[in-house]
């Protein structure tokens, strides 16, 4: 003989399942790259990474802390140029390249606002917006950040097919250098 759920049961029931649709995408935590000033909030438990790669003309090391979350790609990267002097024309290069590579049309990243108190005023801050294609074809929509604190250079960058303008406005508000 078969019984059917009480009332509760089924209220109980519908609860779980919802909570479990529910699981957010984002789950936002403060991160401090090491060895710098910088804080900020990523929506995922971030990897680390570490390269050599030139910057300003010689072999730099870059470390960057990034992840996933949502169909978005959230990283920061940050770099010691040796030279403060070297920092502003350090994130021009990388800006350029950074467009380029996500195969943006020239001249096509639009400025956005962006205030990060304790960033380098010898380096201005710029954050654009641009619209690209992936090594795989697929279209992109890129937001980064450039800015410095000494010879130190920044790069905060998020990538997904389309960028829902709170997801963003949360991340790169969060940046703040002590």
């Amino acid at each position: 003989m078969s019984r059917l759920p009480t009332p509760a049961l089924t209220t109980a029931l519908a609860a779980l399942l919802a909570l479990a649709g529910c699981s957010p995408a984002f789950n936002w935590r403060e991160v401090r790259p090491e060895n710098t000033r910088l804080s900020l909030l990523l929506p995922c438990k971030p990897d680390k990474a570490e390269k050599t790669v030139p910057l300003g003309g010689q072999p730099t090391l870059l470390r960057m802390l990034g992840c996933d979350a949502g169909g978005a790609t959230f990283a920061v990267a940050v770099a010691d140029v040796g030279d403060a002097a070297q920092a502003a024309p350090v994130l021009a290069r990388w800006q350029a390249l950074t467009l380029a590579n996500m195969k943006a049309a020239p001249g096509s990243g639009q400025p956005l606002a962006l205030k990060i108190p304790g960033a380098s005023a010898g380096a201005p801050v710029s954050r654009v917006l641009a619209q690209g294609r992936r090594a795989d074809g697929s279209a992109v929509s890129g937001q980064a950040a450039y800015f410095a604190q000494g010879a130190q250079v920044f790069q905060v960058v998020l990538y997904a097919p389309q960028i829902a303008p709170e997801v963003a406005e949360t991340f790169f508000s969060s940046l703040k250098l002590e």
